[in-house]
Protein backbone atom coordinates (compact mmCIF):
# COMPACT_ATOMS: atom_id res chain seq x y z
CA UNK A 1 0.00 0.00 0.00
CA UNK A 2 1.37 3.40 -1.00
CA UNK A 3 1.29 6.12 1.68
CA UNK A 4 -0.69 9.26 0.94
CA UNK A 5 1.36 12.05 -0.64
CA UNK A 6 2.01 14.95 1.75
CA UNK A 7 0.96 17.52 -0.88
CA UNK A 8 -2.04 17.35 -3.19
CA UNK A 9 -0.85 20.07 -5.56
CA UNK A 10 2.58 21.40 -6.52
CA UNK A 11 1.77 24.85 -5.11
CA UNK A 12 1.34 23.30 -1.65
CA UNK A 13 4.89 21.97 -1.70
CA UNK A 14 6.12 25.33 -2.95
CA UNK A 15 4.31 27.21 -0.16
CA UNK A 16 5.76 24.80 2.38
CA UNK A 17 9.28 25.17 1.02
CA UNK A 18 8.99 28.96 0.85
CA UNK A 19 7.97 29.20 4.50
CA UNK A 20 10.84 26.94 5.57
CA UNK A 21 13.38 28.84 3.46
CA UNK A 22 12.27 32.28 4.68
CA UNK A 23 12.45 31.10 8.27
CA UNK A 24 15.89 29.58 7.68
CA UNK A 25 17.06 32.91 6.24
CA UNK A 26 15.86 34.77 9.34
CA UNK A 27 12.97 36.64 7.73
CA UNK A 28 10.81 35.37 10.59
CA UNK A 29 11.03 32.93 13.45
CA UNK A 30 9.29 29.59 12.92
CA UNK A 31 7.32 30.17 16.12
CA UNK A 32 5.88 33.37 14.61
CA UNK A 33 4.69 31.41 11.60
CA UNK A 34 3.29 28.64 13.77
CA UNK A 35 1.28 31.14 15.80
CA UNK A 36 -0.02 32.83 12.64
CA UNK A 37 -1.03 29.48 11.16
CA UNK A 38 -2.85 28.59 14.37
CA UNK A 39 -4.70 31.90 14.20
CA UNK A 40 -5.71 31.24 10.58
CA UNK A 41 -6.99 27.77 11.49
CA UNK A 42 -8.99 29.10 14.46
CA UNK A 43 -10.43 31.92 12.36
CA UNK A 44 -11.59 29.49 9.67
CA UNK A 45 -13.16 27.24 12.31
CA UNK A 46 -14.94 30.18 13.96
CA UNK A 47 -16.39 31.20 10.59
CA UNK A 48 -17.52 27.61 10.02
CA UNK A 49 -15.30 27.29 6.94
CA UNK A 50 -13.61 24.06 6.00
CA UNK A 51 -10.53 25.51 4.30
CA UNK A 52 -7.82 23.24 2.89
CA UNK A 53 -4.81 23.11 5.21
CA UNK A 54 -2.33 24.58 2.75
CA UNK A 55 -4.71 27.39 1.81
CA UNK A 56 -4.54 28.36 5.49
CA UNK A 57 -0.76 27.83 5.43
CA UNK A 58 -0.44 30.25 2.51
CA UNK A 59 -2.79 32.79 4.13
CA UNK A 60 -0.69 32.68 7.32
CA UNK A 61 2.52 33.15 5.34
CA UNK A 62 1.05 36.09 3.41
CA UNK A 63 -0.22 37.77 6.60
CA UNK A 64 3.09 37.28 8.35
CA UNK A 65 5.11 38.68 5.45
CA UNK A 66 2.74 41.62 5.04
CA UNK A 67 2.85 42.32 8.77
CA UNK A 68 6.64 42.42 8.66
CA UNK A 69 6.62 44.73 5.62
CA UNK A 70 8.35 42.13 3.44
CA UNK A 71 5.55 42.32 0.90
CA UNK A 72 2.51 44.59 0.75
CA UNK A 73 -1.06 43.36 0.79
CA UNK A 74 -1.51 45.25 -2.49
CA UNK A 75 1.10 43.01 -4.14
CA UNK A 76 -0.46 39.88 -2.63
CA UNK A 77 -3.94 40.87 -3.81
CA UNK A 78 -2.68 41.72 -7.31
CA UNK A 79 -0.84 38.40 -7.61
CA UNK A 80 -3.90 36.48 -6.45
CA UNK A 81 -6.09 38.28 -8.99
CA UNK A 82 -3.59 37.53 -11.77
CA UNK A 83 -3.48 33.85 -10.85
CA UNK A 84 -7.28 33.59 -10.81
CA UNK A 85 -7.60 35.22 -14.23
CA UNK A 86 -4.77 33.24 -15.84
CA UNK A 87 -5.60 30.40 -18.24
CA UNK A 88 -5.84 26.95 -16.71
CA UNK A 89 -2.49 25.39 -15.98
CA UNK A 90 -1.40 21.81 -15.72
CA UNK A 91 -0.66 22.02 -11.97
CA UNK A 92 3.06 22.38 -12.56
CA UNK A 93 3.05 25.98 -13.72
CA UNK A 94 2.91 25.21 -17.45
Amino acid sequence: MRPEAPFREPWEAQAFALAVELSDRGVFEWREFSLMLGAEIRSAQERGRDEPYYALWLAALERLLAGKGVVSTVVIDAREAAMKSAPARDGHGA
